[in-house]
């Protein structure tokens, strides 16, 4: 039986940009920034190969592919992997500034590039965690003798 053009399904992101080496390629881009980079350099460990494999498998499986990451590491949980590190904007700026890069040397089609990039713009803005407080906003502190345990 012959499928026609309405029954095909779309290609995913990743089959689109070419499958696992470009999501390969754009980690190993994006992380050579990160090796040179003061803000965000002394937020991993030493050999930064583990990170690197795991963005990797992440956004393989995000954008269509295999899900390696999932079968190895569980549920992404990107929020709760993050809260160790102190996340403020020097720190997610930093790190779009190496991923705007790195999808720009990748060659993907304009498209994809602006859909990977929003992509990575809200999910690093999701991560913030260490924001200072807003204006007029000034968090809650309990009265110095509920703090020393005699009120």
């Amino acid at each position: 039986m012959a499928t026609s053009a309405r029954d095909a399904v779309p290609a995913s992101v990743y089959e689109q940009l070419g499958g696992s080496d470009f999501f390969a390629a754009l980690s190993a881009r994006f992380y050579a920034g990160v090796a040179e980079d003061p803000v965000l350099r002394p937020l991993y460990p030493g050999d930064m190969t583990d990170a690197e494999t795991n963005l990797r498998d992440f956004l393989i499986q995000y954008w269509g592919g295999p899900d390696d990451y999932s079968r190895r590491r569980g549920h992404p949980m990107l929020r709760a992997r993050h809260l160790p590190f102190s996340i403020g904007r020097r720190e997610r700026d930093a790190w779009m500034q190496h991923m705007r890069a790195a999808v720009g040397a990748s060659g993907a089609p304009e498209e994809l590039a602006t859909e990977l990039l929003d992509y990575f713009d809200r999910a690093a803005t999701h991560l913030l965690n260490a924001e200072p407080p807003r204006p007029g906003h000034l968090p809650i502190v309990p009265p110095s003798s509920e703090l020393r345990g005699d009120g």
